[in-house]
């Protein structure tokens, strides 16, 4: 089990809180990236992640066009991912022993993630209905938990600049409005065009994450060994045309 933190320029020009992700990145999804994690989580409860992010070239226009609009114009070469904002942020989380990030571009960020106490790291995301950690030894079950009825409370966890971003982009998660995804994308097609839509379609998350012990079993994603893959389309956690759920079992 692992959580990374990110944040975004916001749009009214102060800095959004960053905020915890969850088992496979899920939750980076809000903010219309494709990710890579790779790592592992070790017995004694650390884990050390190495992440590659980057929000598609469409979405980061579209961010840079409302902030535009909401009168706080970003330079051409501002940064839309500040990778040293979400170093700055997730280096005050609980269970955190390192963390250090770098802007590759203005709107993507690399770096590495150590974590001495996957528990405590949890912390703050735990009890909200969505994610369940259990451990003990070198055995363990991880649960995320999503759907459309859960989703926006979830936003709750979130900074206000978020919600807004996402009900901008009209997102099922923030609006409740029960779609499907060919509908969704259609809809932002008519209001923002082609490559906002097809940005949306083929953002995905990539993970793999290697666990203390033999995988005994997943759900959504592929077992080999102590290693589990998922690859999660974006359209997926946005829409919640069905509930999504994550779970990965280890050790005897």
């Amino acid at each position: 089990m692992f959580v990374i933190l990110v944040s975004m320029k916001p749009l009214n020009n102060k800095h959004i809180l960053p905020f915890f992700l969850l088992l496979c990145t899920t939750f980076l999804a809000f903010l219309s990236c494709s990710i890579r994690l790779t790592g592992p989580i070790n017995a004694d409860g650390s884990a050390q992640f190495n992440i590659n992010t980057s929000m598609e070239p469409a979405i980061e226009r579209f961010i840079r066009r409302l902030s535009a609009r909401a009168g706080n114009p970003l330079a051409e070469n501002s940064l839309v991912l500040d990778g040293g904002l979400i170093a700055r942020s997730i280096s005050q989380a609980p269970g955190v022993l390192s963390v250090s990030f770098v802007n590759t571009s203005p709107a993507a960020i690399q770096g590495q993630l150590q974590i001495s106490k996957i528990d405590e790291f949890l912390s703050t995301a735990a009890g909200n209905g969505f994610i369940t950690f259990e451990r003990t030894g070198t055995s363990g079950r991880c649960v995320i938990s999503l759907s459309l009825e859960t989703g926006p409370d979830i936003l709750k966890l979130l900074s206000p600049e978020i919600s807004e971003y996402l009900e901008a982009i009209m997102a099922p998660i923030a609006t409740r409005e029960p779609l499907k995804k060919t509908e969704y994308l259609e809809e932002v097609r008519i209001v923002y065009g082609n490559a906002i839509s097809n940005d949306i379609a083929r953002s995905r998350i990539h993970a793999s994450i290697t666990f203390p012990a033999t995988v005994q079993s997943v759900v959504g994603g592929r077992a080999s060994g102590r290693q589990v893959d998922f690859d999660i389309p974006l359209v997926d956690i946005l829409v919640l045309e069905t509930p999504l759920w994550y779970e990965v079992r280890w050790g005897g």
